[in-house]
């Protein structure tokens, strides 16, 4: 096994054995589990050359021996597809996909693998960083000393995700393909940890759905500054994949010429449900609310319902309970998911419904919603106004992250709880 910090420096020579320069740089093709080094960089006094591995006779830790004899001193042109390790891979940030994290690069790990000499492994250790100023050697003798060794950390190049901005010139067959399986918790983390220049490759390839639910994951701050380094239709599009009072706290964060534009980009019906729920305090229970829920009516069999739900896909949070109303979209009733599934599919599900449902007013504060949530267990309480009429729900995950005390949380939640 070869490490990067060791080539650098090391003598070129030609088949008689003369050297004629210095290893500068290795370059690999991006591509396969194991990427193959495709050529060297030659330092000659002031000028760099570019030599093809088929060019390269031998390489070990005594340096390179060519098998041509003349060299093209052209100016080097990397292809699309290369990297040059020392230059964008060596002290850079990059994602190690199995701890889930941004992590920089203190060496570069080198091994032959299928008769090919390959970049298998990054260093981001101690170890590495010892081995770069050259003194790995004597550290491990002291730490030996003190029965104690020196920290070694190695990530596969498979579990390796390099950032654009890192690595500015490749475009992988599937840009971040590994990247986007994580979870959006995870990828949030991660986001969160790079510079906003770091954080564009990520972006362009992620689907607004899925920057969605990684935005919802992240702290409100680096939300806004995320979103603010969208463009307004591109965060328009993004913050239509929200549920709406996500959106609408995000939204209120933005500085006003920046919540202009992102409202002028979104869809117009979007745009109006937004603008509804920031006219509510955000100490509110209309502040807190979100417009998504299904509301039925009370005639519906249990089989209808069921096909109206198949219909209208709700979100896993929106389907908590179903909410019945009268033809003035009054409260009139809740049922879970539990009633509507046991219930004969012939039956109304006005049969079925518990009547005079737990609610709050659009108007009631912050804690009174908790109060309500935490003393009746449930998942989800609907808002009304003045005369009964349904206007939205607070979750549950809303109502903690924003006012159950800590004491309350061991209580909460219980699953489709009567």
């Amino acid at each position: 096994m070869l490490f990067l910090s060791q080539c650098l420096g090391l003598p070129v020579r030609d088949p008689a054995g003369e050297p004629i320069g210095t290893i500068s740089d290795l370059i690999v093709a991006i591509g396969g589990k194991y990427p193959p080094v495709t050529g060297l960089v030659l330092s000659t006094g002031r000028r760099r050359v570019f030599m093809p591995w088929r060019d390269v006779e031998s390489f070990d830790a005594a340096g390179a021996r060519l098998r041509v004899r003349t060299i093209d001193i052209g100016r080097f042109n990397r292809r699309q597809s290369e990297i040059l390790l020392r230059a964008d891979l060596l002290d850079r940030q990059i994602v190690d996909l199995e701890g889930r994290k941004v992590i920089r690069v203190n060496d570069v790990s080198l091994d032959e693998v299928d008769g090919r000499l390959r970049l298998v492994a990054v260093d981001v250790g101690a170890a590495g960083l010892l081995r770069r100023i050259g003194i790995e050697a004597p550290a491990r003798s002291v730490a030996r000393r003190l029965r104690s060794s020196v920290p070694e950390r190695y990530i596969d190049w498979e579990d390796v995700d390099p950032l654009d901005s890192t690595i500015a010139s490749v475009r992988l067959r599937i840009p971040h393909q590994k990247l986007h399986e994580l979870h959006p918790a995870d990828l949030a983390s991660i986001m969160a940890d790079l510079a906003p220049r770091d954080r564009t490759g990520i972006l362009d390839t992620l689907p607004d759905e899925a920057l969605a639910d990684v935005i919802e994951e992240m702290e409100p701050e680096d939300q806004v500054d995320l979103l603010e380094h969208l463009t307004p239709e591109r965060a328009a599009d993004i913050l239509e994949e929200m549920s709406p009072d996500d959106a609408a706290d995000l939204i209120a964060d933005l500085d006003q010429e920046t919540r202009d534009s992102v409202l002028a980009a979104m869809e117009a019906d979007e745009a109006e449900e937004v603008q509804e729920l920031l006219s509510y305090p955000e100490d509110t229970a209309g502040g807190l609310m979100t417009t998504e829920y299904i509301a039925l009516e009370a005639s519906l069999s249990a089989a209808q319902a069921i096909d109206r739900l198949r219909e209208l896909e709700p979100d896993a949070e929106t389907v908590y309970y179903l909410y019945v109303t009268d033809d003035d979209g009054r409260l009139v009733g809740v049922l879970s998911l539990r009633d509507l599934i046991v219930a004969r599919p012939e039956t109304a599900i006005g049969e079925v419904m518990r009547r005079e449902p737990v609610a709050v007013l659009v108007t009631a504060d912050e804690d009174e919603v908790a109060e309500v949530v935490a003393h009746y267990n449930l998942l989800a309480v609907p808002v009304v106004d003045d005369e009964g009429r349904l206007l939205g729900i607070v979750t549950v995950d809303d109502a903690i992250d924003t006012v159950i005390p800590a004491g309350w949380k061991r209580r909460l939640p219980r699953v489709f709880a009567r």
